[in-house]
């Protein structure tokens, strides 16, 4: 009971010191909260020493994956704002309509929901905040705003990967697995209504967003039909194809003001100039091409990015094996002669390949010399933030580690104890717990997916519906997630408002959660 109770006591350190009144920002709460893991594991739990520090340098080395994403955004972003684009697409939006709900919807919510269907890596929040930002919303709602929509689309992330990659130490049939799927994207797509209003509320007021409901609900329909309707035959194309059908519609239903009120009629008059348009907006859709296109597995780019065999090796004793594949991907391999292996594909993970690329594309495209000041800027505010996503890295590893004796294993199978037959109500809420810790719902259900089936089969519970659960918890989880926070906040450039950011999404999760958990019940 002692180890249990001291499991948890981190998870609850690192929430209070980021949601009290006068909070702690996450450069300092974390490390602090992982140096508290670190001295239970090492002192309480009894891990050996050697595998500790293999799991802290794993951590340390797993951070750089998230670390460049966000540097690849934030330059990309510091680029649009440089040579103009993001002047041009502001002006282009309220040229298809100045309402604030329809651009909200329009970036917030599809464009969002396409990105994170063709790449995931948190890239959604990444490109799609600082758009929203530049046409005037404020900063720290937009973050909210973007991080508690970033939840709907994430079970079919990357293609799918949460689900088929994300199960797949789970003994499942393909037509297990469809059915997983098919309930996954039905529960989402019920709870998408609720979570919508609730978002777009922390943004507007709720007057505006009851004038324009019918656009909202049209637009929400417009994502999630095609999502359900194709997720009943593969889980790799819900989030791509909703989020494609639902853009188009939802610009088209904005142009001509379908559902919204008749405040903007001053927009209809303005002149696009298309051939700008579409040179300012290259930095976007330039970067959904090339995700699209190194994503999908049909045109077999993905595995050749993603080539891992070794083409340079070095021993560096006991620290490893480090290796070179041509593909550029870097390994690290028996940490400390353990099993830790830290593996970074340096042109899959989206930070060079589209980011960076794209943005010196954009420079060159607009004949602008910055990028020296655009290198400067993105430093500046990366400072902080690499302290952050190590030290959380180091924490959700450090209560991964152990395997089946691991902190976090042992917080889930103690919340299914105390459910009992209710565990339908919960199941979600694990899910969630693992995006929280990792950051990632692929990671929440490789954790999460054993238990949640040794669970049901020891309640009797359909298992394939359990395992539906936990696939949407990890969804709704995305947008509480601590490294996500921080990515959000920190290409937004808002200096310590990390906890503001938690307590806010929090409150989404829960209505996502009590959707989702009474939804779980009925099933």
């Amino acid at each position: 009971m002692l180890q249990l109770l001291l499991g948890y006591f981190p998870i609850f350190l690192l929430i209070f010191l980021m949601t009290k009144s006068n909070s702690m920002p996450s450069y300092k709460a974390l490390p602090l909260t992982a140096l508290v893991v670190y001295l239970l594991v090492l002192l309480v739990f009894d891990h050996e020493p050697y595998l500790i520090h293999a799991s802290v340098i794993d951590g340390l080395l797993v951070a750089w994956t998230p670390i460049t994403i966000i540097a690849g955004a934030i330059f990309l972003f510091k680029t649009m704002e440089v040579t103009g684009a993001l002047a041009v697409i502001k002006d282009a939006l309220n040229t298809v309509s100045s309402n604030p709900i329809a651009q909200l919807m329009i970036i917030g919510w599809a464009f969002q929901f396409l990105i994170e269907g063709a790449s995931g890596f948190g890239t959604p929040a990444a490109i799609a905040a600082p758009v929203l930002v530049g046409l005037g919303f404020p900063p720290l709602r937009v973050a909210v705003f973007c991080l508690t929509l970033n939840s709907v689309p994430v079970s079919f992330g990357a293609v799918g990967t949460p689900t088929w990659f994300g199960f797949s130490l789970v003994s499942l049939s393909e037509i297990e697995l469809s059915h997983i799927a098919t309930v996954t994207a039905l529960i989402n797509s019920v709870a998408a209504f609720p979570v919508v209003f609730v978002a777009l509320a922390f943004v507007v007021p709720f007057k505006l967003i009851k004038q324009n409901a019918l656009f909202v609900l049209l637009s929400i329909l417009s994502c999630v039909l095609p999502y359900s309707w194709i997720a009943t035959a593969s889980y790799e194309f819900p989030a791509l194809i909703g989020g494609l059908t639902g853009l188009l519609v939802t610009i088209c239903l904005a142009k001509f003001g379908f559902g919204l009120t008749s405040s903007d009629d001053t927009s209809k008059t303005l002149r696009i100039d298309y051939k700008a348009l579409i040179k300012a907006t290259f930095p976007l859709w330039g970067t959904v091409l090339i995700l699209v296109f190194t994503r999908v597995p049909q045109l077999n780019i993905k595995p050749l990015l993603q080539l891992s065999e070794p083409y340079f090796a070095l021993d560096l004793g006991m620290l490893g094996t480090f290796s070179i594949s041509a593909a550029l991907v870097l390994k690290l391999e028996g940490i400390l002669n353990t099993a830790e292996t830290w593996t970074h594909a340096l042109l899959y993970i989206p930070s060079i390949i589209p980011f960076f690329i794209i943005a010196l594309m954009t420079l060159f495209l607009y004949r602008h010399d910055g990028v020296k000041k655009v290198s400067i800027a993105t430093y500046q505010q990366m400072k902080k933030p690499i302290i952050s996503l190590s030290a959380a890295l180091v924490f959700v590893n450090l209560l991964m580690m152990g395997g089946d004796q691991s902190i976090v294993t042992m917080i889930g199978r103690h919340l299914a104890e105390l459910s009992g037959d209710q565990w339908a109500f919960f199941s979600p809420f694990l899910g969630a717990l693992g995006s929280f810790f990792s950051g990632s719902a692929t990671i929440s259900n490789l954790t999460f997916g054993a238990i949640q089936q040794s669970i049901a089969l020891d309640l009797q519970l359909d298992t394939a519906n359990i395992l539906a659960l936990q696939s949407v918890g990890a969804a709704m989880g995305n947008m509480v997630c601590i490294a996500n926070i921080v990515a959000v906040a920190t290409i937004l450039n808002i200096a310590d408002q990390e906890g503001a950011i938690l307590k806010r999404t929090a409150i989404a999760m829960l209505v996502y959660g009590v959707v989702v958990a009474a939804i779980g019940a009925i099933i």
